[in-house]
């Protein structure tokens, strides 16, 4: 699996110096277009290279937006040619009066497409990792580009993260919609996006950034995080989505009782099965269970290969497979 990687970099600068860079692309750019207080230049964006210049009256920002698939021509991850190219596009586009590390890395995005092969089951995954709801340093979140059933959204309390899975092909329409382009236009687009269930973590903090690469300095934060990046996105995935097969309720139950031998684990296990869809969470849960030793419930459930989110009795399908068999099968 191709896990791509979306870089935000950003530089402010006062009003003079600012107003020259914007009247230059200015006058020698067709690709301008004005958003609001914004400019958009997109000039490199078969490249992958979008820039964005922000006029705000408070704050001038020139932004750099970095889609590392369309910057590799779809080969693979190279963290060296990715600075080199970085490197060579903003001192071109700049003609040397910047460079790569006059600019700060704001947000990382790592995309995992999940090749599900089926529609339905996509609704089915999302109506289940639903059910989870909070998790330890997250809390869930509404985003206005994403309908409500086809996604589900946390935002990190305090750390800088976001994590986001939605049914893609789902999300392309709605896009098309609020657009006004028409659906045949793009149909092959929409074609690809046939049940794939797209992952997204969010790195949009500095913090969280140096907390991952270690460095302060763009071009290491952006070779770093390059060279790191399943570990990255399977750090946090791993925060939020429990390892193992979904089941309904009476099956999981099932399950536990038979595979389970440890008779205090067992009775952990059971009730967390139960509280989750009473506190419609998966965090509240595991605090009601009062147990000091919730890692050693956790790992019992994965060790089976059972998830203690189960699927609602409101839904027909009756088992989903682990959602990390598809992840581990892809990037094999």
């Amino acid at each position: 699996m191709y896990l791509n990687q979306i870089f935000e970099l950003s530089m402010v600068l006062d009003k003079e110096k600012f107003q020259k860079a914007l009247t230059t692309v200015y006058d020698n750019s067709e690709y301008l277009e004005k958003n609001g207080d914004e400019y958009i230049d997109t000039s490199l964006s078969s490249k992958g290279v979008t820039i964005v210049y922000r006029n705000s009256q408070y704050k001038k920002k020139i932004k750099f937006i970095i889609n590392s698939v369309l910057l590799l021509n779809y080969e693979e991850i190279k963290p060296k040619k990715i600075i080199k190219k970085l490197n060579k596009y903003i001192s071109e586009y700049f003609d040397s009066t910047y460079i790569l590390d006059d600019f700060n890395l704001v947000k990382v995005t790592f995309i995992a497409d999940i090749n599900i092969g089926d529609n339905e089951k996509i609704s089915a995954y999302i109506k289940v990792l639903q059910r989870i709801g909070k998790v330890k340093g997250f809390s869930p979140s509404d985003y206005e580009c994403f309908d409500k059933n086809s996604s589900f959204c946390l935002d990190g309390n305090s750390n800088g993260i976001e994590f986001l899975i939605y049914d893609l092909k789902e999300m392309l329409i709605n896009q098309l919609k609020e657009r006004e382009i028409s659906y045949k236009k793009q149909k092959s687009v929409i074609k690809k996006s046939d049940g794939v269930l797209r992952a997204e973590v969010r790195l949009t903090e500095q913090k969280a950034i140096r907390s991952y690469t270690d460095n302060t300095d763009t071009s290491k934060q952006i070779m770093t995080s390059s060279e790191k990046n399943w570990d990255i996105f399977l750090n946090i995935f791993t925060q939020i989505i429990p390892f193992g097969d979904f089941y309904k309720k009476d099956k999981a139950i099932e399950i536990i009782q038979k595979e389970i031998t440890d008779i205090t684990i067992r009775r952990r296990m059971l009730r967390l099965v139960t509280l989750i869809p009473e506190k419609k969470s998966l965090l509240l849960a595991q605090k009601a269970l009062n147990y000091r030793r919730i890692d050693d419930v956790m790992e019992a459930f994965a060790k089976i290969n059972l998830s203690p989110v189960t699927i609602s009795r409101r839904y027909d399908v009756k088992h989903l497979k682990n959602i990390y068999s598809y992840l581990f099968d892809e990037k094999s």
